[in-house]
């Protein structure tokens, strides 16, 4: 690569890690070509981007972010992936789903919402993460639950009251 060449890597690195507020950074290496393209479909069919890069452009871009990346310095060593996603546990799933039946690509770290997570361990950790969707069906489902009981309460107590007095203009 010519120096301008590093330059825009680095400019067009920079640019998708401001842009991205998942980051997992994975080791992919020692994957044949059929096992690694596997591996990019399926990527591709959740909506996730893969790209492997340089360990040293990826920390000039880390640097020129306006993100603080320093807690990621410590894996960029050997073969390194990106991966980014809108949602924070799908690479995660992804991850742990292709590796049932393959020994890669391991998790070196990743950033979530300014968190960081170094290791492969942390894997099933963010793999059980909800997502933002997840947690607004949680929240509407918890706020919706009171107001069917009392709808429901409101409901049945109508029918009493109205059978209450037809019982009690029977009775005159």
């Amino acid at each position: 690569m010519t120096r301008e060449e590093k330059k825009q890597a680095v400019i067009s690195l920079t640019e998708q890690v401001n842009n991205a507020p998942n980051l997992y950074i994975a080791d992919a290496s020692t994957l044949n070509v059929e096992t690694i393209n596997n591996f990019r479909r399926l990527c591709y069919s959740k909506d996730i981007k893969f790209q492997v890069v340089k360990n040293t452009l990826l920390k000039k871009a880390f640097e020129a972010s306006d993100v603080n990346y320093e807690g990621l310095y410590e894996v960029l060593s050997g073969p390194t992936a990106l991966m980014f996603c809108e949602t924070a546990n799908a690479p995660a799933k992804v991850l742990k789903e292709f590796r049932e039946g393959n020994e890669k690509p391991l998790l070196k770290a990743a950033l979530i919402d300014s968190e960081v997570y170094i290791g492969d361990d942390k894997i099933n950790e963010l793999a059980s993460l909800k997502s933002r969707e997840e947690l607004i069906g949680d929240v509407m489902l918890l706020l919706g639950s009171p107001i069917k009981t009392v709808m429901s309460s409101l409901s049945s107590g109508g029918s009493t009251i109205a059978s209450l007095l037809q019982t009690l203009s029977e009775k005159e």
